[in-house]
C-alpha cells in the first residue's frame, strides 16, 4: 500500500437518492412496512406459541423463518429509514461491517430454513404414516440449530475475509446498507478472492437449496395427484403453494442479484432488488402465511374468541 492512504472510520451510505419530498414520502411507506414486518411476524409467534393445534413441525419451522424476518429487517431497515430524514447519513466502519454479518447470517438461515421447511412438507405429505417417526422433535431441533450454527458459520468465512483487506476509500456506499459487494469497493486491495467465495457460496446456499425444494416439489406435486379426497388436495396444495411463493420471491431476488452479470443491473437497480429480500419479503411472508393457510386463521379466530370471553 502507500503511504498516503488513510483507513477507514466511517462511511457514507448514499441510500436513496432523489428529491426530498420523495424522502419523507418513502419514509413513511418503509416505516408502514417496517411495522407491518414486526406486526405480521409477531402475530405469527404470537399464535404459534398459544394455540396446542399449531404445535407441530411445520410451524416449529415457521417461528425460526419468523424470527430471521424480524430480525433480518432489523438489521437493515432502521439506519435506511434514519437516513431518509438525515443530513448526515454516515455510520462507523465497525458497525457496517457487524450490519454486513449479521445481513449475511439472516440470508444464509432463511435459505436453509426455507429448504427444511420443504422437506418437511415432503415427508408430510408423500410419507404420512412415517411423519411423526422421521419428523420427530429431536429431528427438527437438529435441523434447525445446523442451519443457524453452518450460517452463521459461513458468515463468519465472509467476515474474515472482509477484514484482511486494507480500506482506504472511497468513503461513500451507495447502497442503503452496507451490503458486502457495496463494502468490497471500499477496498484497496485485489478482492477477487471475495468475489469467487461470495460466487462460491451463493451457489452452494442458493442454487443448491432451489434445486432440492424444487426437487421436493415435483414429488410433492405427483403425491397430491394421486390424493383421491377433492378437500386433501385443496388442503395440501394451498400449504405448498403458500411456500413456493415465499421460495420464489426470496431465492428469486437473491439469484438475480448475486448471480446475474453485473452489468445487466445499475446500482439504483440493485437498491431495489435488496429491498424485496430486506424488506418486502420478510413484511410478505406472515401475509402469505396467514391468508393462505386455514390453520393460521383458525387460531387467530380462536385466540380472538377467548380474548373476547375473558
Amino acid at each position: 500500500m502507500g503511504g498516503n492512504q488513510t483507513w477507514i472510520t466511517e462511511v457514507i451510505l448514499l441510500g436513496f437518492q432523489v428529491d426530498p419530498a420523495l424522502e419523507l414520502l418513502l419514509f413513511g411507506l418503509f416505516c408502514l412496512f417496517y411495522t407491518l414486518t414486526l406486526l405480521g411476524n409477531g402475530v405469527i409467534l404470537g399464535l404459534i406459541c398459544l394455540d396446542a393445534r399449531l404445535h407441530s413441525p411445520m410451524y416449529f419451522f415457521l417461528t425460526h423463518l419468523a424470527i430471521v424476518d424480524m430480525s433480518y429487517a432489523s438489521n437493515n431497515v432502521p439506519k435506511m429509514l434514519a437516513n431518509l430524514v438525515n443530513l448526515k447519513r454516515t455510520i462507523s466502519f465497525v458497525p457496517c461491517i457487524m450490519q454486513t454479518f449479521l445481513y449475511l447470517a439472516f440470508a444464509h438461515i432463511e435459505c436453509l430454513i426455507l429448504v427444511v421447511m420443504s422437506y418437511d412438507r415432503f415427508v408430510a405429505i408423500c410419507h404420512p404414516l412415517h411423519y411423526t417417526v422421521i419428523m420427530n422433535w429431536r429431528m427438527c431441533t437438529v435441523l434447525a440449530s445446523t442451519s443457524w450454527v453452518f450460517s452463521f458459520l459461513l458468515a463468519l468465512v465472509h467476515l474474515i475475509l472482509i477484514l484482511r483487506l486494507p480500506f482506504c476509500g472511497p468513503h461513500e456506499i451507495n447502497h442503503f446498507f452496507c451490503e458486502i459487494l457495496s463494502v468490497l469497493k471500499l477496498a484497496c486491495a485485489d478482492t477477487r478472492l471475495n468475489q469467487v467465495v461470495i460466487f462460491a457460496a451463493c451457489v452452494f446456499i442458493l442454487v443448491g437449496p432451489l434445486c432440492l425444494v424444487l426437487v421436493s416439489y415435483s414429488r410433492i406435486l405427483f403425491a397430491i395427484l394421486r390424493i383421491q379426497s377433492g378437500e386433501g388436495r385443496r388442503k395440501a396444495f394451498s400449504t405448498c403453494s403458500s411456500h413456493l411463493c415465499v421460495v420464489g420471491l426470496f431465492f428469486g431476488s437473491a439469484i438475480v442479484m448475486y448471480m446475474a452479470p453485473k452489468s445487466n443491473h445499475p446500482e439504483e437497480q440493485q437498491k431495489i432488488l435488496s429491498l424485496f429480500y430486506s424488506l418486502f419479503n420478510p413484511m410478505l411472508n406472515p401475509l402469505i402465511y396467514s391468508l393462505r393457510n386455514t390453520e393460521v386463521k383458525g387460531a387467530l379466530r380462536r385466540v380472538l374468541y377467548r380474548q373476547r370471553h375473558i
